[in-house]
């Protein structure tokens, strides 16, 4: 593994930052991914941000992490969020790294060879993504032999490795989920170049066909059983997805409190005596309930980060606590664009402009897992007691 010895930095550079906002208007409009955006960040070592050092890496943990892609999610959403789907495979290999559990050098053996990992948890027909699976796992000699079809897969065709889940229900009584890295160049494997969303228009984030596709035993981080999972990489895996998540969120919404107050102080109105809306009365109430907002949902996504990384033992209320703060990104940062929309006036329903953009992206975050729906379940069932492998319903 390479551990050479070169320049390194634990946050981006604010010339990084300004290219990646330069380009996302046009990725936006042509619905392309940036790829220039990937060689910055490539430059940068930013694909190793959350590797160990005595990986080669930088070293940042959760915390760190999350507060870095919150603020690209400032110039860069569809970048911010697409890059996310890898930085949580890595956080995962560092945490199992820390931990001493199996899985690190898995995952870091790719990362040390350049790759970019993708997510394909995302699948039609399916509301508990990774507890169960649309897509099925055979097993054979040497591996497993998986076909489905996934979605919401940010990075385009620019991926090198999907993390998958898939189920093998060749046993009715015990059906298993097997977690594992399928190389975008294996034989069956296709890119589906249907994306053409609302928002995060920029993250390609097509469909991937896996056609009895071979993943190595060499390549399968761990097989659990079917439904909610106590397996460690499992669990570890979704609370950096989620926290990384649902920061890109809050860094839109920081953003769009920043281009309402600086358009409040320009915006002029011959009835307004004192001139710009800066001065009207529903503004400062508009901006406060942004403020309000937003201050809250970050303290949230910092808390549980925080947590995170200092080892606080939330117990089986960790599922909650993360789904939580998702959940309180996704409400804030929907209300704090809709306010600065109303700040701004009817120039942010005008297209190019780039809080009109950052209207359209911040709605992808109601579809991010977990949705309202599977939240506020999970959440009940924590609170009353209700055990989450029993019945559903």
């Amino acid at each position: 593994m390479d551990t050479t010895t070169r320049p390194r930095t634990r946050s981006l550079s604010e010339e990084t930052l300004l290219r990646l906002r330069e380009r996302a208007a046009d990725a936006d409009a042509a619905a392309v991914y940036p790829v220039d955006d990937l060689a910055d960040l490539r430059a940068a070592d930013w694909f190793r941000a959350a590797l160990p050092e005595d990986f080669g890496g930088l070293g940042l943990d959760l915390a760190a992490l999350a507060r870095e892609q919150r603020r690209m999610a400032r110039f860069s959403p569809a970048t911010a969020l697409s890059t996310c789907m890898h930085h949580y495979w890595v956080g995962l290999a560092a945490d199992l790294h820390r931990i001493g559990l199996p899985g690190a050098d898995l995952i870091a053996g790719y990362v040390a060879d350049g790759e970019l990992l993708a997510s394909g948890h995302a699948e039609a027909g399916n509301d508990v993504p990774v507890a169960l699976s649309t897509a099925s796992a055979r097993r054979v000699a040497g591996g497993w032999r998986i076909t489905g079809r996934k979605m919401f897969g940010s990075l385009g065709e620019h991926w090198d490795r999907l993390g998958f889940h898939a189920m093998d229900s060749s046993d009715p009584a015990g059906p298993v989920v097997v977690h594992g890295f399928v190389s975008h160049t294996a034989a069956g494997v296709t890119t589906v170049r249907n994306w053409d969303a609302q928002g995060m228009r920029a993250t390609e984030s097509h469909d991937t066909v896996l056609d009895d596709v071979f993943v190595p035993d060499s390549d399968v981080l761990c097989i659990v059983p079917a439904g909610p999972a106590a397996h460690p990489a499992v669990t570890v895996m979704q609370i950096w997805a989620l926290t990384l998540i649902a920061n890109v969120y809050v860094g839109i919404a920081e953003r769009a409190l920043e281009i309402a107050v600086a358009q409040a102080a320009r915006r002029r109105s011959i009835a307004i005596p004192r001139g710009t809306f800066a001065h009207h009365p529903l503004v400062h109430s508009q901006v406060a309930d942004m403020y309000l907002a937003l201050d809250a949902a970050r303290g949230c996504v910092d808390a549980v980060a925080r947590d995170w990384v200092a080892g606080v033992d939330h117990g089986p209320l960790w599922g909650p606590k993360v789904l939580a703060a998702k959940w309180q990104a996704t409400v804030a940062a929907n209300r704090v664009v809709d306010l600065a929309c109303e700040v701004v006036g009817g120039a942010s329903f005008r297209r190019g402009t780039e809080l009109e953009r950052l209207s359209r992206d911040v709605r992808a975050a109601r579809f991010h897992p977990g949705s309202d729906a599977f939240t506020h379940e999970v959440i009940g069932k924590a609170l009353l007691g209700v055990d989450p492998a029993g019945p559903r319903w």
